[in-house]
């Protein structure tokens, strides 16, 4: 079996580990062994797969490589929440937070190194897309906040969010990939409906995901519902204006029967008035849908402050007047680095 470069082994279907085991004299069934131990016990080291020899194990070390993520850093907010940075066998640096609240403890886990949209109130805006993650390292993720809730709080998770650094639908295939194996039965086999995958937006692959007739749950980062105060603080806007967005989400909507969620953080001044919730309610009727309404967490780069709770208050009763259903997603973490990329940005 040895070779010069070795494989990612999770980078192979079932099938193929199958064709390689056998082509090398092995029983087929040691390839499910082994992709057992892979992504149902999540196995980072071949030396923990205590059903195969010794001899065999020797063998796959030399041939393929695990590459586990790790835990690099992690600091515990005085709000439960726990954020981290991991360290990937390339040595780059990514970002989980473990959220726990009362009735659901969540991941949220990062599909790229760094973001190339450069979205002005977000401090992975601010780092350079160094690349994709591969589907095991967006799993990974998943395992180590798993393991680190049961370990802290003793629960298990209950739901993913794909709202950690990067454009999740700008690593479409791997992204999709990463949640067939969450969700798989020979996966960590967790529900589609608990995964929410969250977009800056981009049309034509809000449309895939309703031809894909995905089953986890779809949010697009909203954040203005102007044009001219979307492209300022989000120039994907300009080329993916809120009516192309509109006319994705309804064909999204149309195959997959999924409501969408609207995220919306409010900026000082910005965007948190009468006039802009105005503007939300009239995007918000173009299908079933819910707002939430985020805390802004203030970054050094960037001029935005956030909104009085008096006036975030009067936002969301406006809302709920026209009949949206709203949450209001207080801040978490404030202590600990919380906004969107600063932990890693910080140690790069």
């Amino acid at each position: 079996m040895a070779t010069d470069k070795k494989i990612d082994v999770r980078s192979l279907t079932l099938e193929v580990l199958e064709k390689i085991f056998v082509e090398s004299g092995e029983k087929a069934f040691r390839a499910k062994q082994v992709y057992s131990w892979l992504w149902e016990k999540s196995a980072a080291d071949f030396d923990q797969m205590s059903n195969i020899s010794k001899e065999l194990r020797q063998k796959l070390k030399e041939q393929f490589t695990i590459n586990a993520v790790k835990v690099h850093n992690s600091q515990f907010s005085n709000d439960k929440t726990i954020k981290n940075t991991f360290k990937l066998y390339d040595n780059n640096l990514i970002e989980g937070v473990l959220i726990p609240a009362p009735e659901r403890m969540t991941a949220c886990v990062s599909s790229q190194v760094g973001c190339s949209l450069t979205c002005k109130f977000c401090a992975t805006g601010y780092m350079e897309r160094k690349r994709n993650l591969n589907p095991d390292e967006i799993y990974d993720q998943v395992v180590l906040l798993d393991q680190q809730s049961k370990a802290n709080y003793n629960q298990p998770l209950t739901n993913i969010v794909y709202m950690g650094m990067g454009e999740p639908l700008l690593n479409y295939a791997n992204v999709l990939k990463s949640i067939e194996r969450i969700t798989a039965e020979d996966g960590l086999n967790m529900a589609a409906r608990r995964i929410t995958v969250s977009t800056a937006g981009i049309a034509k692959m809000i449309k895939k995901l309703g031809d894909d007739q995905v089953k986890f749950n779809l949010a697009l980062s909203l954040h203005a519902a102007n044009d001219k105060k979307r492209n300022e603080i989000m120039p994907i806007n300009e080329q993916n204006s809120l009516k192309a967005l509109a006319e994705a989400l309804k064909y999204y909507f149309a195959k997959t029967k999924n409501p969408v969620t609207y995220e919306y953080i409010l900026f000082d001044n910005f965007n948190d008035g009468l006039e802009d919730a105005a503007e939300l309610a009239s995007f918000c009727k173009h299908l079933p849908c819910k707002v939430n309404i985020i805390e802004y967490n203030p970054i050094s780069f960037a001029a935005f402050t956030n909104t009085a709770e008096d006036k975030t208050d009067a936002f969301a009763a406006y809302l709920r007047k026209q009949g949206i259903n709203v949450n209001i997603r207080r801040s978490r973490g404030k202590d600990i680095d919380a906004a969107c990329g600063q932990l890693a940005v910080k140690q790069q």
